[in-house]
Order: structure tokens, then sequence, then C-alpha cells
């Protein structure tokens, strides 16, 4: 398969070497130093599962070259949403199909804007991976997954045939017939990452300390009643294996967020605690906790901005 990654970072660098290493046809778009060191090494991906190397990898800066793509995995952070979809409103052809990693729950209607809804996947991933340097990949932690579904929740071929090309690359994958529901199963727990941010501390320490421990409860609460609100399909245990599953992290892990906020860089916090807020005022639901995360983030970012 024809496969364009755009973003070739922790998340679309990991997947999309693998998918390159058994065979498919991948395009990476890629910037600056890592752009150059991918030109002139190749990507390498370490892993807990086993390093690959991709050498030579086809990489470019320019849309452009996606247009001829069956499947373009959209693997950047999620406020690059709408720029990308303008990008390529008018560069892909009819047959692509396009499938967003984002976090949150906004990337299908911000794609929606500009491109055609049917071409649109629903998809999210789990990972723990980063750049290490330019042109290399880590992946330190959790066992990677795409879960991805038509967006109409029914199963047709095309995604049938998208999960045998992600099992034959080892991609552990989940086809699903309730995306939306997938998709907050994730989102209630990505709302915990600004504790990171906010502590300058891992998910051990947050978790073990009885004070923080119940705010991670409170925040995953708040987003669970949201989500009901939205007529969500939801287990009514949800918060609780939430839990369970932030139990099982690396103790020094820390999320995506948590990292490009420590270092400086812009985040996604409107993504996250900010879609929280900006939910629970139009529903007329709380969300004290998650109104913390998302007030002092937006601090220490400009904080940090002020620094610069």
């Amino acid at each position: 398969m024809k496969i364009g990654i755009i973003g070739t970072g922790g998340v679309g660098g990991y997947f999309g070497g693998r998918l390159a290493a058994s065979g498919n046809d991948v395009i990476f778009i890629a910037r600056g130093e890592h752009l150059n060191a991918i030109k002139t090494n190749g990507l390498i991906v370490k892993s807990i599962k086993g390093n690959i190397k991709i050498n030579p990898a086809k990489i470019s800066d320019k849309l452009e070259v996606l247009a001829d793509c069956e499947l373009i995995i959209l693997a950047t952070k999620a406020y690059n949403v709408k720029d990308i979809a303008l990008g390529l409103k008018n560069i892909l052809n009819t047959r692509t199909l396009i499938l967003p990693l984002q976090n949150g729950v906004m990337a299908v209607d911000e794609l929606s804007e500009y491109l055609d809804r049917r071409q649109i996947l629903g998809g999210l991933c789990v990972i723990f991976s980063s750049i290490e340097s330019p042109g290399v990949i880590n992946h330190m932690g959790l066992e990677p997954k795409i879960t991805f579904g038509e967006i109409d929740n029914t199963i047709k071929e095309r995604t049938l045939k998208l999960r045998q090309v992600f099992e034959n690359a080892n991609i552990a994958c989940k086809l699903t017939n309730d995306i939306q529901a997938d998709l907050w199963k994730k989102f209630i727990f990505i709302c915990l990452s600004g504790f990171g941010a906010i502590s300058n501390a891992g998910y051990g320490l947050i978790r073990e300390l009885p004070e923080t421990r119940q705010m991670l409860i409170d925040s995953l609460t708040e987003v669970s009643k949201i989500a009901k609100a939205k007529n969500i399909k939801l287990e009514d245990n949800l918060v609780e294996k939430s839990m369970a599953y932030v139990d099982s992290f690396p103790a020094n892990s820390m999320s995506s967020l948590s990292r490009d906020v420590l270092s400086g860089k812009k985040s996604e916090i409107e993504y996250q605690n900010g879609t929280v807020v900006r939910f629970g005022k139009e529903l007329g639901i709380a969300t004290p906790v998650n109104s913390f995360i998302y007030g002092f983030v937006k601090l220490i970012e400009k904080k940090m901005r002020l620094k610069a």
C-alpha cells in the first residue's frame, strides 16, 4: 500500500517505520533537522519491541508528494490539523483515505471543514515515544496500538483491508464499530496529561500520593459526565478502568503534552482540558479539576514564553 505519514515524530515515525519495514511504500513528511537527518542516514526507530532502520527513507517537506497515496496517516499535533487539511484540499484524489491519530476528539470535524468527510476515518493510538534526536525515534513504553473505524460506525471492505496492512506490519490494532466511544475512552485519560506539566513529575508519583490520586479520579469523572451528556456509549466503570490503565504506565513516564510544556513548546492543552472546559460550559456541567489544569498549564506556557 502507498502510505503517506504527515508528522514523523514519536507517533508517525514509529508506525510509519513499522509499515515501511513490512514492505509498504511509505512517504514521510518532516521538517528541519529531522528531515535532513532522515535524508542522510535514514529513519531509525529504537523500540522495546525491536529496533528498525529504514534507509533510504522516502521523505519530503512537501504535501504534494502525497497526491497518489492510498492512505494518509495524520500524526501531527492536534493544533496543526486545520492547516494540513487546507493544504491537502486540492491535492488528494478521491480514493485516498485519511486516518488522523491526534489526541482529543476534534480531528474528524476539523478535517471535514476542508476535505470530503467520506474519505476520513476516525482513529487514535496509544504509545509512549518521542524524537530522541534528529532522525531517531525512541519507543520507550506501552504496546503500540492503533484503533480505527468508519465515522458512521460501519465495517467496510476498505477498513478490513487496512486492518490487514497493520497486522502484516506487526502493529497491534483494533477495527471498531464505535470509534466515537473509543475516542472518548482515550480522551478521558489523556486529560490527565496536564498533571505532569504542573508537577514536573511522572505518573508514578502523581498516582501514589492520595491527594493527587483523588484529583486524577475527579478529572476522569468530570470528562465521563460530559461524554454521557453527549450520548457517547461508555461503560459505567470507565473511571475505574481508566485509573487501572494509568496504574500500568511506567512510573517515570510523562505525556507528550507535559514534555512539550516543560520544554517551552506549544502544547495541545486547548484540545485536551480546554475542550473539556468548553464542553462543560456548553452543557452546564462543572469541571473544576479540568479548569484548574487548563488554567495552570496555560500559565506555565506563558511563563516559558516570557523566559525565551
